[in-house]
């Protein structure tokens, strides 16, 4: 129960890593705010998590990070709602990927408004009502090894991830201050229903067989395989917890050896 008693939000909390998340959190004792553009996804989840003791602990918010007032009235709710905020990880994202010279900029911008503006004014938003609360907080954003490196068909979603990287790093230097710590998480390839839109479109681009790519990149993996969502929860309590209150601002890989830095 490294969680107990702590409020947590997590964005784009009603699929894949970011509901495996939810799902730990509430096992640790947190009350949790499941947030997400997707109201049906939310309500899904919901059902499923409130089955059980946890149920008057987890509440669902419709969020849309690209939107200011979204995000306002999201902060608004979960502290009326329960007292306050503790945690947030942020954890809403999009991709897509094209040549460098088939990129259009909707997609460009869209990659951008959400990976990294829409994650950087959550974020501020958060921290603001944190100061506020005058108790310190916990902060984490999901990166990803794409942030790490560039890719050739990969471009604009990799650059969105670098700067997420690059903003955990200024915010938590910033924030720290106030006993808000900022960490982020980056994890490799992990097998969630998106992998199945990425791998599309790599067999679109590279010319190959649908399935073929992430068969390929899971036994490239050190580990073995792919990711799985529930592989990423251990260090996203970690980052929650007292554990870790003298780290700062680190972006840990959880990516089964891709990438080591």
């Amino acid at each position: 129960m490294k969680l107990l008693n702590k409020r947590a939000v997590i964005t784009g909390g009603a699929r894949g890593i970011g509901l495996a998340i939810v799902q730990r959190y509430l096992a640790e004792g947190a009350s949790v705010v499941v947030a997400d553009i997707d109201a049906k996804a939310i309500e899904d989840a919901l059902t499923t998590l409130q089955q059980d003791a946890s149920a008057e602990r987890v509440r669902g918010v419709v969020l849309n990070v690209c939107d200011q007032g979204s995000i306002d009235a999201m902060v608004e709710s979960v502290t009326e709602r329960f007292g306050g905020i503790d945690i947030l990880v942020n954890n809403a994202a999009v991709f897509d990927m094209a040549p460098v010279l088939e990129v259009t900029q909707a997609s460009f911008d869209k990659q951008f408004a959400v990976n990294t503006k829409g994650m950087f004014f959550t974020l501020q938003a958060v921290a603001r009502a944190m100061v506020a609360q005058g108790q310190g907080g916990k902060i984490i954003n999901m990166a990803s090894q794409a942030g790490r490196r560039g890719e050739p068909i990969v471009s604009v979603y990799c650059a969105s991830k670098a700067a997420v990287i690059s903003l955990t790093q200024s915010c938590g230097l910033d924030l720290i201050k106030h006993r808000i710590n900022v960490n982020g998480i980056a994890p490799g390839v992990v097998d969630t229903p998106m992998w199945e839109e990425v791998d599309a479109l790599f067999a679109r681009f590279e010319n190959r067989p649908l399935g073929e790519k992430k068969r390929l990149v899971g036994e490239a993996v050190p580990y073995g395989r792919m990711g799985l969502p529930e592989d990423h929860t251990g260090a996203a309590v970690f980052l929650a917890s007292q554990d870790s209150d003298y780290v700062v601002p680190q972006t840990l890989n959880v990516d089964g050896g891709n990438w080591m830095s």
